[in-house]
């Protein structure tokens, strides 16, 4: 059985690498490759490519935070730690499993670029309603990693009184 304190620390290290990844990515390597590489079909391409990764990654840690949890609890009972890892793993699942295979379908029935389609198209606008899917997703794995990580913190540092 874990201590409390070694769960922490695990926790810790492994939600931050993972949040830390999943900011990195969202925040600017995306944006760079849209703005940096010749075409926003190119750029797409290049994202399709790394998101399973964060998304593996995310289904991972969930993983890992809730079997360090049972490890180190003597009595069974769902915490804030379990649930966060549960909703990281189901927020990562349903966009690499649900959401991103309906993406992969709809690039591959569209012969050309995405944003050669007309406003009105109703390919493009699925495109839009799946990318903006994609997004909230990852935005829901990212906010329960980081009630995770608060969640660890505190248990490492308890208020004094």
């Amino acid at each position: 059985m874990l201590q409390r304190g070694s769960a922490s620390v695990i926790e810790l290290a492994a939600l931050s690498v993972w949040l830390g990844a999943a900011s990195f990515f969202s925040t600017a390597v995306a944006p760079a490759l849209f703005t940096v590489l010749p075409t926003r079909a190119l750029a797409g391409a290049v994202v399709g490519r790394i998101l399973p990764t964060v998304f593996y990654s995310g289904i991972a840690i969930g993983v890992l935070l809730i079997a360090v949890e049972l490890a180190a609890r003597r009595a069974w009972m769902w915490k804030g730690r379990e649930i966060s890892g549960g909703v990281m793993i189901a927020a990562c699942a349903i966009a690499q499993f649900f959401v991103a295979p309906r993406i992969d379908h709809l690039r591959s029935e569209i012969s050309g670029p995405i944003e050669a389609l007309p406003l009105t198209d109703p390919r493009r606008m699925s495109f839009g309603r799946l990318h903006g899917a994609s997004v909230v997703w990852l935005g829901i794995a990212m906010l329960a990693a980081a009630f995770a990580l608060v969640l660890c913190a505190r248990t490492l540092h308890p208020k004094r009184y």
